[in-house]
């Protein structure tokens, strides 16, 4: 049974291919899409090639709805993206991946019930399918080469509408000790250094000492480090100044 979770459909208009249905399948439920609908397939359905390359997504296969035609895919929508690389002598709104997809969701959770046409593999959907479509969506690619493979149609697609149900940081510090240093930590850093490195007469001459000291200071308040760095940086401190003692 699909999910409960509210979504689009995404609706594939006379696949040609089993191979990219499956990679469709695949790439939709890599970003929790479950709806898949597929229209008038061009080699029948089920179809074993798509399966195949599914790869852990076969249960959007198994549920997915076949129609004959664009409008019984989309007979029960009430807001319908089109997505074509192309421009159309159809006058509507075009959005980018990213727009469609946070209008979608807008859409969505006002109680619409929304789907995104993608159209066949070798020339896209036809002007006949966009004029049931509401908007279109263009992704913005290399106008010498502006076709897409479906699955990648559908992935972009797919990523956008993920980034619209949670919070993904731009940036983010991943590893085994990410606990980032607090100021107390870079403070105690900053004067153990000053200090050996005073005694070892580094601040010279003397009256350029304090802006030397300054400067050391910004590049450790300039460094994202976490406390592993700090205690790293403390302890290879120690162990040149115990060789110079040795030596």
């Amino acid at each position: 049974m699909p999910t409960d979770t509210p979504q689009p459909v995404f609706v594939l208009i006379r696949p040609q291919m089993g191979e990219n249905i499956g990679a469709a399948a695949r790439a939709m439920w890599n970003f929790g899409l479950d709806r898949m609908r597929i229209v008038a397939p061009r080699d029948g359905w089920p179809n074993p090639a798509a399966d195949a390359m599914a790869s852990g997504a076969g249960r959007l296969l198994d549920e997915a709805e076949v129609a004959e035609d664009v409008a019984g895919g989309i007979a029960d929508r009430t807001y319908v993206y089109a997505a074509t690389a192309r421009p159309r002598e159809l006058t509507k709104p075009v959005f980018s991946p990213e727009a469609a997809m946070r209008d979608a969701a807008a859409r969505i959770a006002r109680g619409e019930k929304v789907a995104v046409m993608f159209g066949p593999e070798r020339s896209g959907m036809e002007n006949a399918d966009i004029a049931h479509a509401n908007a279109i969506i263009t992704v913005p690619v290399n106008p010498a080469f502006p076709s897409l493979n479906l699955a990648q149609c559908v992935l972009l697609a797919g990523y956008e509408w993920r980034r619209t149900q949670q919070d993904v940081p731009e940036v983010v510090v991943q590893g085994q000790t990410v606990e980032t240093a607090d100021q107390r930590d870079i403070e105690a850093l900053a004067r153990h250094y000053e200090d050996r490195l005073e005694e070892a007469g580094f601040f010279y001459p003397e009256h350029k000492a304090e802006n030397m000291k300054v400067n050391l200071r910004n590049l450790w308040s300039r460094m994202p480090m976490t406390r592993a760095d700090v205690q790293m940086l403390h302890g290879a401190l120690r162990q040149l100044l115990r060789g110079k003692t040795r030596g």
